[in-house]
């Protein structure tokens, strides 16, 4: 866990000092929009790179993955028979070049973590904030768990910008592409047409008493779900028997909804698309009410969090001046404890690297 939290504390310091340095680029309701310092932010980037990158087999399913590109040969016969054929020619390609798995590692590192910070850098308020909650909040260890998930889900959240702007058919087809990487991607095609309204309508009222519904009704819910799935890749999650995820997890995820929520009104003000983002944290947050039932469906929110990360970054502006430095080191106390909690006491995450040694 050394080397995890010395890279929050040097990811979280670039990022600071990247907005600390910004350049104004315009106002927005008297509020100074700006750009942080790409350099800095490069260097941030890159250590997220290294250390997920550059990591052992010892954190979740990456030994896995490890073994699979070792053992397998992947001629076009085998990809096209085998389930996400978009991993496969991943594979195939790096494969041509090299035997050793860091490589797809490090490949898979790259891309997840490089379109999730370019997504930071344009639409969040302070960058450093939403880097330390990438980090903090777990996503960061759990990009090295799920590794095919995250690498879908920082694909589609590279297309923020068609779904802000409407652009369905470009965001349709960066969904599919990603789908090929990981098939559950295709939850965000019927979820384009959900979060693109007002946030805080009766509509929101309706989803989150149906995720109440659901967790009550759990049982027959499921029946209903897996007779659905029976015939795909997923029908295996039947017998999924590790529990359900940590309450906690929950009130992590709904906080920042509740300060939006209470500053709603100035929150649209000064925050563009804010309904968009707001929308994408609620749905994120009825994942995990379900997922306390039975922790796979913790699994969907994965592609609905990164968007909170952004919107944590702004409802600090919607307290009052004087209050919003209290508010910021607050969250940042916050997480850190949630995040000792998470990482050492609830599940004892041990990183181990052959090429960083501390």
């Amino acid at each position: 866990m050394t080397i995890l939290w010395i890279n929050l504390f040097i990811t979280f310091t670039l990022a600071y000092f990247a907005r600390y340095f910004a350049n104004v680029t315009n106002y927005s309701n008297s509020l100074v929009i700006s750009r942080p310092r790409k350099l800095l932010i490069f260097g941030a980037v890159t250590c997220l790179i290294l250390v997920s990158g550059l990591r052992g087999a010892s954190i979740g399913d990456t030994q896995a993955y490890m073994q699979s590109y070792i053992d397998n040969n992947f001629t076009w016969n085998y990809v096209i028979n085998q389930k996400d054929i978009g991993f496969g020619i991943i594979q195939m390609i790096l494969k041509k070049y090299t035997d050793d798995p860091q490589f797809l590692i490090f490949i898979a590192a790259l891309i997840t973590n490089l379109l999730i910070i370019l997504v930071f850098y344009k639409y969040s308020r302070m960058i450093e904030l939403s880097v330390f909650v990438y980090i903090a909040s777990g996503f960061f260890i759990t990009s090295m768990n799920g590794l095919r998930q995250c690498l879908a889900a920082s694909i589609v959240f590279a297309s923020t910008k068609f779904l802000l702007e409407g652009s369905w058919k470009r965001y349709f087809i960066i969904i599919l592409l990603a789908s090929t990487i990981h098939e559950s991607a295709f939850i965000l095609i019927p979820i384009y047409f959900i979060v693109r309204r007002k946030a805080w309508t009766k509509a929101t009222l309706l989803l989150i008493g149906f995720a109440v519904f659901i967790v009550i009704g759990f049982n027959q819910f499921t029946e209903v779900l897996f007779s659905a799935i029976k015939d795909t890749q997923y029908s295996g999650y039947k017998d999924f028997t590790e529990g359900g995820a940590n309450f906690l997890r929950v009130l992590v995820e709904g906080a920042p909804l509740l300060i939006a929520f209470l500053g709603r009104e100035k929150l649209s003000k000064i925050m563009p698309y804010s309904d968009y983002f707001v929308n994408m944290g609620i749905i994120s947050l009825l994942f995990m009410i379900i997922s306390t039932q039975n922790w796979i469906f913790a699994r969907f929110s994965i592609y609905f969090s990164l968007y909170q990360f952004i919107l944590i970054a702004w409802i600090i502006k919607t307290f009052k001046e004087e209050s919003q430095r209290f508010i910021y080191f607050s969250i940042i106390m916050c997480y850190l404890i949630y995040h000792y909690y998470d990482s050492v006491i609830a599940m004892n995450v041990i990183y181990k690297s052959n090429y960083i040694i501390f």
